[in-house]
């Protein structure tokens, strides 16, 4: 699973000239799943994506996370994230998931992220979306997970 997140103003997602979701303060969140990711990963990476602390606080400090400023967060689906460049010019996605899988694993993420009390909206899986956001900072943070790693030898994932 990679995950980039994007601390904002405002996002919004529009399908057919159609806005489907939009938020104000908070997360606009692309998900690519990979082969190796299951629903314990998605929603373990879902709590630490909700207590990461990316929002400053009084004295400017980057100190207090999405869920305690009650902002909002926007999950975007975005298999290019898995792209392997390493050969040629044209990237490969064979370590992308299914598509049946990883529309039901960034469900599981969404629905864990609302469980953390959460407001969150959705892009439309598998559609060409058009994603517009305000970058506050600008903030924008890559979290890589793979099932059953230990990620800078802590016990523990993600």
């Amino acid at each position: 699973m990679r995950v980039v997140l994007q601390r904002v103003s405002a996002a919004q997602v529009t399908v057919d000239d159609a806005i489907v979701s939009s938020i104000g303060q908070g997360l606009l969140v692309l998900i690519g799943i990979g082969h190796q990711d299951d629903e314990a990963v998605a929603t373990t990476m879902a709590k630490r994506i909700a207590s990461m602390r990316v929002f400053s606080d009084p004295e400017g400090k980057m100190n207090l996370s999405v869920t305690d400023i009650g902002g909002e967060v926007l999950v975007v689906s975005q298999f290019t994230l898995l792209a392997d460049v390493k050969q040629g010019r044209r990237p490969s996605f064979m370590g992308a998931a299914a598509p049946d899988v990883a529309e039901r694993l960034i469900e599981a993420f969404a629905s864990a992220l609302e469980e953390a009390g959460l407001a969150v909206g959705r892009g439309v899986f598998g559609a060409h979306m058009q994603v517009s956001l305000t970058n506050d900072g600008p903030v924008t943070i890559v979290v890589d997970g793979v099932a059953g790693s230990t990620p800078h030898g802590r016990e523990h994932y993600p």
